[in-house]
């Protein structure tokens, strides 16, 4: 028999913890205050959280920690100084999605264990490579894989993987949503989603997708070979926590799928008009859509609380209580973890002395703990006519359970100390070859918008979509990768980029750490895209370190931020909000409107939708970055590379956009700006 996947529950509370383990999760993974994706939760402070690592450990159950945000450069020091704590409290693991935080836990942390979050878009077995490069020992991969592609990187990669099993969905790919943040000032990548998907849009709630459920496919799953299954739901209930896992525990070490009755209880537990498993059987297409009702909500009250704890954990003792010494108690868990201590010394009895028995039965006495100590478990050494007040034998045994239960201190060699010397700026290389100007460069979504922008002479590098390279009338300069690119797709997009080097294309714009090495193998210089979600220096060198000298960093870094890393900006255009599996235009208008339409929202904004291979859907921003009349401010944060985006406009539009760029003009209209600070 395969070896059963770990079952990973949430815990956003210390009455989930309880709730996890009396469930019989294998491993819980729970958050901070600060540097969590789950802001909103309760979560947990540093004495928090190393009571509940000490208590989940008390049962046998590993405790991961989210550190799973993106960093600014005045965070890193203090995501070492928490890292190193955990470590000292005894963290299995932490759970990161910022390239340059498992860049630093890598170098100052190295017995560190490191979980690359499903928010770094691992989505195949190449990125799953680069990762482990990186150092790190699991990948949580893309909620969207098929079960085919799960199976491909779990067979292929040097690491273990990690996917979700239960819980909400995000309509975009995670890690690559900007919605809540370019739109609401609420960046869902720092822990502070807005959640603008659970909304209206065009008189419905096209992009509320229904909660995962994979309760019908857990011997397929087990057959797999991933090694951990995932329960979502930190911002969940103790009694949702409890209720899902217990199923999910029943179906795993019985190898079966889910009954209809525990398929009502999950739904019950909670759901958004019912579940979906379609990404896992490789069909997006199919309706996934659904909103909390009324109904839904009502179901879910009408359930009873969780049970109260009752799991404990058995013990075996021995107690000395002889003549002239100080009574001593060890007790010992069933993992072989001890404590001993030592009280009072006996007197001697007037009238009624000790028995085995009176001793037994008052150090038994543990129904306020997370132990049990059977009298028959307790080995008692006694000599004859002492007596011991119960107070003494009461003080003994809480002395015992309290030395049983401290944390574990894990000892660090030294204590990881962040310095940043920074790289040579790209400006200066520049410089140095007499470029005395920022590179510019354009996305160009259609090949008009190329072929009409490339007679207007203005850019040194225009990309199209690899697709669609030799659509026009003049080949680009680049390519543009599509960010997601499965294992089961990767034949096909090679095969593409095979064609784009014959052809004399020398240039890629890359926005997924797993197609650099059959970049590089096939001689494109590589720009990586602003997916790769570069916030700060670290995660700059981490890319550098993987051949990109040059990149275009985060839209929601502000002026002073780009200035600090160094890097390109995008200075023009309807910047992708969302990066979905789903095809909203064939669901929603149909595949006639396809690149001609757009989500509409309760205030008028019109979010157009584009095509990204091979049938995804870019959910792009309804106001334009613009940057034409603030390029002094651009020239002081030392903007290296000016990227401009092109998505809805023509030809002539586009043009006339970088004419009026050139001049410096305003927009005309609404539109947005890169923040200064």
């Amino acid at each position: 028999m395969k070896k059963l996947p770990e079952l990973l529950a949430p815990v956003g509370s210390p009455e989930a913890l309880s709730s996890a383990i009396e469930a019989g999760a294998d491993a819980v993974y729970l958050g901070a205050q600060t540097m969590n994706a789950r802001i909103g939760a309760v979560n947990f402070d540093t004495d928090g959280i190393g009571e509940a690592i000490s208590r989940a450990h008390r049962f046998g159950v590993r405790c991961y920690i989210t550190l799973n945000t993106l960093l600014f450069d005045r965070e890193c020091e203090k995501l070492l100084d928490t890292a190193a704590a955990l470590y000292r409290m005894g963290a299995d693991a932490v759970i990161v999605a910022d390239l340059g935080a498992i860049r630093l836990l890598r170098r100052h942390l190295p017995a560190l264990q490191i979980h690359a979050s499903t928010q770094a878009s691992i989505h195949s077995t190449d990125g799953a490579r680069e990762m482990a490069k990186l150092g790190v020992t699991r990948v949580v991969l893309a909620r969207e894989l098929s079960l085919t592609d799960i199976c491909s990187v779990t067979t292929h990669a040097p690491l273990q993987t990690e996917i979700f099993l239960h819980g909400a969905l995000c309509v975009s790919y995670s890690g690559q949503c900007l919605f809540s943040s370019l739109v609401g000032g609420r960046s869902g990548n720092r822990g502070e989603c807005a959640q603008p998907c659970r909304l209206p849009y065009s008189g419905g709630y096209p992009l509320s997708l229904r909660d995962l459920s994979l309760a019908d496919h857990i011997p397929a799953l087990i057959e797999s070979g991933v090694s951990s299954l995932k329960i979502e739901g930190r911002m969940k209930s103790a009694a949702y926590v409890y209720g899902v896992t217990s199923i999910y525990r029943r179906l795993l070490d019985e190898g079966r799928a889910a009954t209809a009755a525990e398929q009502a209880h999950l739904s019950a537990l909670f759901s958004r008009s019912g579940f979906t498993d379609a990404y896992l059987r490789g069909r997006p297409s199919e309706p996934m859509t659904g909103v909390r009702s009324d109904a839904d909500k009502e179901k879910s009250r009408a359930l009873p609380p969780p049970p109260p704890p009752s799991r404990k954990i058995p013990l075996t003792g021995m107690l000395s209580v002889k003549a002239d010494e100080p009574a001593a108690l060890t007790l010992t868990t069933p993992t072989g973890r001890t404590a001993t201590v030592t009280g009072e010394i006996p007197r001697a009895a007037l009238t009624a002395p000790l028995t085995k028995d009176t001793l037994a039965a008052r150090i038994a006495k543990l129904g306020g703990t997370d132990y049990t100590l059977a009298p028959a478990d307790l080995s008692i050494t006694l000599d004859e006519s002492l007596n011991l007040s119960p107070a003494a034998i009461n003080s003994l045994r809480r002395e015992a359970i309290s030395a049983l239960e401290a944390p574990v201190c894990r000892e660090l060699p030294t204590a990881p100390v962040y310095r940043y010397a920074p790289a040579a700026p790209l400006s200066d290389e520049r410089e140095a070859h007499g470029e005395q100007r920022p590179l510019r460069t354009a996305l160009c979504y259609t090949p008009a918008q190329a072929d009409a922008l490339r007679e207007e002479g203005y850019f040194d590098r225009i990309y199209l979509p690899l697709p669609l390279f030799d659509r026009g009338r003049h080949l680009p300069d680049g390519v543009y990768l599509p960010p997601f690119v499965y294992d089961s797709e990767r034949a096909g997009v090679l095969a593409l980029l095979d064609r784009a080097a014959a052809a004399g294309i020398g240039y890629a714009l890359c926005g997924g750490i797993g197609m650099l090495a059959p970049l590089r193998e096939r001689g494109f210089s590589v720009t990586g895209d602003f997916r790769l979600n570069i916030t700060n220096r670290e995660s700059a060198a981490a890319i550098r370190e993987m051949g990109l000298s040059e990149y275009i960093l985060s839209p929601e870094l502000s002026l002073r931020r780009i200035r600090d890393i160094g890097g390109g900006a995008i200075v023009y255009g309807c910047i992708p909000l969302m990066l979905t599996a789903r095809c909203f235009t064939k669901e929603n208008f149909g595949c006639a409107q396809c690149g001609h339409t757009a989500l509409t929202d309760r205030r008028g904004a019109r979010f157009p939708l584009l095509r990204e291979y091979p049938h995804r859907t870019l959910i792009c921003n309804s106001r334009p970055t613009y940057m034409g009349d603030r390029r002094t401010a651009l020239a002081e944060a030392r903007v290296e590379i000016m990227h401009f985006l092109f998505t809805t406009e023509s030809g002539e539009e586009a043009v006339q956009a970088v004419r009026r760029y050139r001049d410096g003009l305003p927009f005309v209209g609404d539109c947005r700006r890169i923040p200064k600070d």
